[in-house]
């Protein structure tokens, strides 16, 4: 698309051709965790615009439109015409557009004389957000419409229900390149959904002159016998895990810190100066990182419990150190050479100092805050606040009213407790919980939700499993809390992850068994869901 619709040429040492990029909330929310502002330049991006933003005409220069098919950005794309703002205008939407909203453009193209000027228009299939080669989300914008709240509240209608239920079709049929086996639980919105994407799905194949399976890169994908298996799944289906303190690297910075859409965003430490009295307090100043593939130690750690990342970022830090002691040594070697061996000094120091400066740049983000602005260090701040490991013994007990933390975590680990109980407390008891809970500030709401919804859904007696508990959990959380600020780096690195199958992995796992082939080996899995929050957002979402 970035190459007007073309594939690139490989090895190609031309200039790329400048152009303008301009695109919508939804398309920026897309390009924005696939390409970087350098990469974007490096294919000949000059500018990337929204659409409406307060834009100058560039008349010599092709304007690349990545949008919604909406009535509003329709509106402004035919004024972008009418004012002439580009030499030429390669049209991507990123669904389908209507055959009337396409009428409209080239009325507007029409009566501004711009008809030679619109040199492509494609519908893009892109309604969806790849965070990663096996991860994607379907919408950003607007997500609170397609949100576990949205769904199921007490008192949407129908109308309301059903435009929610196009919204996550339209993106999941974008999705798709071959035509998949959709599998679903019944009785549930994705069952709802089921329904509506396999329709569409199969008017879409019989339309022989529009079909998005008749493209020439997917070759006779609809008749294929590798078939890609869609699973659909009610988020009702387990709620518990969207509370838990997950302690893998990638869960704990979704988790703790402010990480979206592949970035995350950390305040500055504003150190222990003090303002004069009066003053206004100085703004803590934020600084951004993205976590993408380029980012190697994300890449290598993000899927691993934090107290192997705590461990390698120590190693990595060490190295550093010692790095920094060999650059002091040759700054102090190329002091006493010659001035006639200077240039050779200079080489010399730069190839022995290239791995460091690499070394260095990745310590902005992960090392300690002696060394820069750490994801790590303030993740472990947090960690010790949360019980991340008590949760674990949660399916066997409730916790303690005294157990520490914010009113945030002790409701979550108390709904943790809940939802999983193979046995709920009595009302008696769970009166006194409330109370307890109150005290420590902690709104109720959430908790009287999961009531009417397990009485609603009748799971009492078969609540979701999550495997063997870790039997150390409590004795090593006593641990935990006791030590307090003492809990360093030493102490991460002995804990203990667990292993757990989670109910969408059990799902997934009787449907790919494969009984029927059994030297068929391996499976790539790609996971999706409509919006990705962490346990916080999802509190408030149950606050019905």
């Amino acid at each position: 698309m970035l190459n007007f619709n073309v594939p690139p040429v490989k090895n190609s040492t031309g200039e790329p051709v400048w152009k303008v990029l301009i695109y919508d909330r939804f398309g920026q929310d897309i390009i924005s965790p696939l390409l970087s502002v350098k990469e974007l330049r490096d294919m000949g991006i000059t500018l990337h615009l929204l659409l409406h933003s307060d834009r100058d005409p560039i008349p010599d220069v092709p304007a690349i439109y990545f949008v919604m098919p909406t009535e509003e950005n329709v509106d402004r794309l035919c004024q972008d015409l009418r004012n002439q703002l580009y030499e030429s205008y390669f049209l991507n939407f990123i669904s389908a557009i209507s055959r009337s909203k396409l009428e409209d453009i080239a009325n507007a193209a029409l009566g501004a004389s711009a008809v030679t000027q619109v040199a492509k228009v494609f519908d893009q299939y892109l309604n969806f957000i790849t965070l990663e080669d096996d991860m994607f989300v379907l919408c950003n914008q607007n997500k609170e419409l397609v949100s576990y709240r949205a769904i199921n509240r007490p008192d949407i209608t129908d109308t309301e229900m059903e435009t929610i239920m196009d919204t996550i079709v339209d993106s999941l049929f974008c999705f798709f390149g071959l035509f998949p086996i959709i599998r679903c639980s019944r009785g549930t919105a994705a069952e709802m959904v089921a329904v509506k994407l396999d329709k569409k799905l199969r008017e879409n194949l019989r339309d022989a002159r529009n079909s998005l399976f008749t493209g020439d890169t997917l070759g006779a994908g609809q008749f294929s016998f590798q078939r890609p298996l869609l699973v659909l799944v009610d988020r009702n289906i387990d709620l518990a895990t969207p509370l838990h303190h997950t302690w893998t690297y990638q869960a704990l910075v979704h988790d703790v810190l402010d990480f979206h859409l592949n970035r995350v965003v950390l305040e500055e430490c504003s150190g222990m100066e003090n303002s004069p009295a009066g003053a206004r307090p100085k703004k803590k100043n934020k600084k951004s990182y993205d976590l993408t593939a380029v980012d190697k130690f994300w890449q290598k750690h993000k899927g691993s419990p934090f107290p192997e990342v705590a461990e390698s970022v120590q190693q990595e830090l060490e190295s550093y150190r010692a790095q920094e002691d060999e650059v002091k040594r040759l700054k102090s070697i190329m002091q006493k050479l010659h001035l006639l061996d200077v240039r050779r000094a200079l080489l010399f120091y730069r190839d022995r100092t290239k791995d460091i400066r690499k070394t260095q740049r990745l310590f902005v983000a992960y090392a300690p805050d002696k060394l820069g602005n750490p994801i790590s260090s303030q993740m472990l701040s947090h960690w010790i606040a949360q019980a991340i490991e008590l949760a674990y013994e949660l399916a066997k007990r409730p916790p303690p009213p005294s157990i520490p933390g914010t009113a945030e975590d002790k409701m979550r680990l108390f709904l943790i407790y809940y939802i999983s109980s193979v046995q709920l407390p009595s009302e008696a008891d769970l009166e006194q919980y409330k109370k307890a809970l109150t005290d420590a500030g902690c709104n109720l709401n959430p908790l009287n939700y999961i009531k009417q919804w397990k009485a609603f859904a009748k799971m009492a007696s078969a609540p979701a499993t999550y495997g063997n508990s870790a039997a150390k959990s409590l004795g090593l959380f006593s641990r935990v809390m006791n030590t307090g600020s003492q809990f360093v780096m030493e102490g991460v690195k002995n804990l203990v992850l667990k292993q757990q199958n989670l109910p969408v992995t059990r799902i997934l796992d009787n449907l790919m068994e494969m009984k029927s082939n059994p030297g068929k080996q391996g499976k790539h899995v790609l996971y999706g869901c409509s919006e990705l929050f962490n346990a916080a957002q999802f509190i408030k979402q149950v606050k019905i």
